[in-house]
């Protein structure tokens, strides 16, 4: 099944801030991990979120955090976040359960 990547409107801001080569790598990593199997959770790269109602997910891609939910056959990217922004950012937007 093939999903739809969404990216809100933070998310865009997000990634127009990222260096050129790492908006690259985080292009390839949306196609290649959440295309088509954003759910599928590993030791190291996709992580299911556990007492959040939102982000549910997390994409880790290189010194990047790329925070999502999914719905249905949509994958809304929520933020795009520097690894050492990343516990502030989830203290500050995330939803506990």
């Amino acid at each position: 099944m093939r999903f739809e990547i969404v990216l809100a409107p933070e998310a865009v801001a997000d990634f127009r801030r990222l260096k050129a080569n790492l908006r690259t790598a985080v292009r390839e990593a949306l196609e290649t991990h959440l295309r088509h199997e954003p759910t599928k959770t590993s030791r190291s790269r996709i992580k299911r979120l556990r007492g959040l109602s939102r982000p549910h997910y997390r994409l880790r891609v290189d010194e990047v955090r790329v925070y999502y939910d999914v719905s249905g056959s949509t994958v809304e990217v929520l933020a795009i976040v520097a690894k050492s922004e990343a516990e502030s950012w989830l203290a500050q937007f995330g939803n506990p359960e």
